[in-house]
């Protein structure tokens, strides 16, 4: 078939295709959600942990009570009550936390505005996580007391459940300063690209 180019005419340039130019980006999108989906699942298994430590640890303490008279109870003992508080209030926290989190998997976006959103996480996970540490802290200072009056001689059982719950809440903060390490690099990522993972 002969050439309609007559000689010296140079050939008309050639347009991209539209599929190439847009596939880039549209490659680079989902490897990006993909990846704000894991950090997304990663934040809601941490805040799930952090969730069922400190449930156990607020009824370990709880119920750490005898009938008998003249027993000891974790309502006698401030630091005590102050770890109760503190673990119900993490585990209510991270209750509303996790529904965020499920909230944001199955939608694909915040509930809140972005911005809100990620700031509100991460300030909330360092809040509760000081206030965990710091009741932690003073149960187990208090635990150590009744062992030293020799509380525990007589109420072993009503001293290593209390040892029991400021494990257990020791354990949760670890988790939530986990959750807050992971929500502290979404605002890192946010503040600097303008996303909530940066590809």
């Amino acid at each position: 078939m002969p050439s309609p180019l007559r000689n010296g005419d140079a050939p008309p340039p050639r347009l991209p295709s539209p599929a190439v130019g847009r596939h880039p980006h549209h490659f680079h999108s989902t490897v990006s959600e993909q990846k704000i989906r894991r950090l997304n699942a990663l934040i809601l298994l941490l805040r799930l942990a952090a969730f069922c430590f400190s449930l156990a640890a607020a009824i370990f303490m709880g119920t750490n009570t005898s009938r008998s008279p003249g027993s000891p109870s974790w309502l006698h003992f401030h630091p005590f009550r102050l770890v109760f508080a503190a673990n119900a209030i993490m585990a209510a926290y991270s209750l509303f936390a996790m529904g965020f989190s499920i909230s944001e998997i199955l939608k694909g976006a915040t509930l809140f505005p972005e911005p809100l959103q990620l700031w509100f996480d991460f300030a909330h996970d360092q809040v509760f996580s000081y206030l965990v540490l710091a009741a932690e802290a003073a149960g187990t200072v208090e635990a150590r007391g009744l062992v030293g009056a020799h509380v525990c001689t007589a109420e072993s059982a009503f001293c290593v459940q209390a040892y029991i719950s400021v494990a257990l809440g020791f354990a949760g903060f670890v988790f939530l300063a986990l959750s807050a390490l992971v929500s502290g690099f979404r605002v890192a990522c946010y503040v600097i690209t303008g996303s909530r993972f940066h590809l």
